[in-house]
Formats: C-alpha cells, sequence, structure tokens
C-alpha cells in the first residue's frame, strides 16, 4: 500500500486509472473507502487518487502523537501529496466535510486547482443551516464510536428513509467498511472541533475556478440551502440538485452523480 511520510505520520493513498487527475476528498470521520461507488467508474475516464486523512484507517498516527488534526493540516497534505505524485494541477471533489477542506486547499493552493467539486457541503460559519437536534445528537457522541452500534446510528440519517426501506444491502455494506477503517476517538474529536470554527464566507468570492456545487433535496446533514447559498457565493460556479437525494446521494443515486461529474469534468 503507498504512502508518504507527512511529520511523524504515514498518509496511505492510492491512485488508480490514467488521465486528467481528480482527488476524491471523503466526508467526516471517513476515508478512501467512501467512495466506493465511484471509483472504478470515474477512473475509466480520470486518474482517481483517493487518501486516508490523518489518523483515519490506514494513516495511522502514533499513540503518543501530538499531531495536529485540522481541516487546514488535511488541506496541506493534499498539497504534499500532489507534490509527491509530481501533479501540477488536479481537480478536487470533496463531500460534507471534504468540501470544507476542498474550499480551504483551494484557497491556499489556487495554482494547483484545474475544476472543483463540492457536494452536500457548505461555506460554514454563523450562516451555515444547521441540521435538526436528532442528527447533531448522532454526531457529537463519541461513546462506543467504532461499535456497529454506534456506526449504524451515525450513519442512517445520512439516507434518505426510502432508501434506507429498500437498499438496506447497501447500507450494511457501508456499515461494514466504516466499521473496517477505524477512527481513534482523538481524530474523531479534532475534526469535529475543527468542523465547527469553519468558516469561509468572507473568502471564497476568491475562488476562480469553474466550480459545479451538488446536493441532494432531502438532504438532513447538511441541508439544500447551504449548498444554494454556495452558489451564489463562488462566481464561476453552478449548482446541480440531485431529487430525492439524502447527505450520502453519491452512494444512493451513484450512477447519476458519476455521470455528472464526468460530463462536468470533461466538457
Amino acid at each position: 500500500m503507498p504512502n508518504i511520510k507527512i511529520e511523524n505520520f504515514q498518509l496511505h493513498y492510492e491512485t488508480k486509472g490514467t488521465g486528467e487527475p481528480l482527488v476524491l476528498i471523503p466526508g467526516f470521520a471517513s476515508g478512501a473507502w467512501l467512495w466506493f461507488k465511484q471509483i472504478d467508474f470515474l477512473a475509466k475516464h480520470f486518474q482517481i487518487i483517493t487518501f486516508d486523512p490523518r489518523g483515519v484507517a490506514n494513516s495511522k498516527i502514533s499513540d503518543d502523537s501530538t499531531l495536529t488534526i485540522s481541516i487546514k493540516t488535511i488541506a496541506e497534505d493534499i498539497a504534499e501529496l500532489l507534490t509527491e505524485l509530481r501533479i501540477e494541477k488536479a481537480n478536487i471533489l470533496g463531500t460534507s466535510f471534504g468540501g470544507f477542506v476542498a474550499q480551504e486547499f483551494v484557497l491556499q493552493h489556487p495554482t494547483k486547482l484545474n475544476k472543483l467539486l463540492l457536494a452536500c457541503t457548505s461555506f460554514g460559519g454563523i450562516n451555515h443551516v444547521l441540521p435538526n437536534t436528532e442528527v447533531l445528537k448522532a454526531f457529537s457522541s463519541t461513546e462506543g464510536l467504532n461499535s456497529p452500534k454506534r456506526i449504524r446510528r451515525y450513519l442512517e440519517p445520512a439516507f434518505t428513509k426510502d432508501f434506507l426501506d429498500n437498499h438496506s444491502e447497501i447500507i450494511d455494506e457501508v456499515c461494514r467498511l466504516r466499521e473496517e477503517n477505524i477512527v481513534p476517538e482523538t481524530v474523531y474529536l479534532q475534526q469535529l472541533y475543527s468542523a465547527t470554527g469553519f468558516d469561509t464566507e468572507s473568502r471564497i468570492p476568491q475562488i476562480n475556478a469553474e466550480t459545479l456545487i451538488i446536493t441532494g433535496d432531502k438532504d438532513t446533514v447538511v441541508p439544500m440551502q447551504n449548498s444554494i447559498n454556495l452558489a451564489n457565493s463562488i462566481p464561476n460556479s453552478k449548482l446541480e440538485i440531485i431529487k430525492d437525494g439524502g447527505h450520502l446521494f453519491f452512494i444512493e443515486q451513484a450512477e447519476k452523480f458519476n455521470q455528472i461529474v464526468k460530463d462536468f469534468l470533461s466538457k
């Protein structure tokens, strides 16, 4: 498994396919596994780069590590990874928390970006539209963090009720993948703390790259209005709304999402 040394940990990454580079940034407390519905299809058209963020799954940190885990440090890790792979410019796709990372990466390294895709995410800050209390509770507790019961309770709100009722085998697979990719409590809490303080609203008008913002109209984790607000703030952006899509619409409606990504990057 390929790794690069950054500070005092090994960043695990994988590449697949050839062509224009596309970095996939996973969401909160997730790793490269989150893109299991995207990698094979998109690798037929692009060089796909996935990674486990610092401290997550295969990008382990030592028990005595004092490594800082934040949106900014993960963004810098992506810059280091592109340098390691000798890639000058890449397309960037970030989902949810990964969309926070994508925004920070672009603002810090605008010359390294080709096109930007932001899925089910927000610019944060005081104008971020919050989910309901039950969803917030599912995220805030760390009790039994890597246990099957806790993982399922955390993941189920990310899907629509219809998908939960009719696609139990996919829900089971998503839960299994998360169980296999451990997220230590200290890593979880540092990501959570970084997310609660995230705010790019005043800076994102600086993003000049062609940008696609994608959201599900039934997203209860990062409500759709957040994506509308993003589209109104990024000058060269387009908004795509997935009908009947929950927070993880790229899993629920993978074929549609994958085609949208391909078409945007290929035109």
